[in-house]
């Protein structure tokens, strides 16, 4: 299973599905790093240096960062969902057809 870094504005409740589905989560909030305005360059310098792919809803801002930075731990971009559930199988099915989410830009939609 995929070991993820979601950042802060990614839906709780989809980190707690994703986890029921045996990925192991880390949210910023649990690795300390929330209500810091850490720039997102930074949180996926973060995120690669513990080998974790992150998982956000900021798609504009990361895949300009995979086309600048193309050597991480992964990026998955998500549209809004507010089905919690819906959207973590959509990530689960995404990333299941991957060995490795190393250099990958995954786009999970509705």
């Amino acid at each position: 299973m995929a070991r993820l870094y979601a950042d802060e504005q990614f839906p709780r409740e989809t980190v707690l599905v994703l986890r029921t589905f045996g990925h192991d989560v880390l949210t910023v909030q649990e690795a300390g790093k929330a209500n810091q305005g850490i720039p997102d360059d930074e949180v996926l310098a973060f995120a690669t240096s513990i080998e974790r792919t992150v998982v956000t809803l900021n798609r504009y801002d990361f895949i300009k960062l995979h086309t600048k930075q193309p050597d991480h731990a992964g990026i998955i971009v998500c549209t809004e969902n507010q089905d919690f559930a819906m959207l973590a199988t959509r990530i689960n099915e995404a990333i299941s057809c991957f060995e490795a989410l190393t250099r990958q830009l995954i786009r999970v939609y509705k």
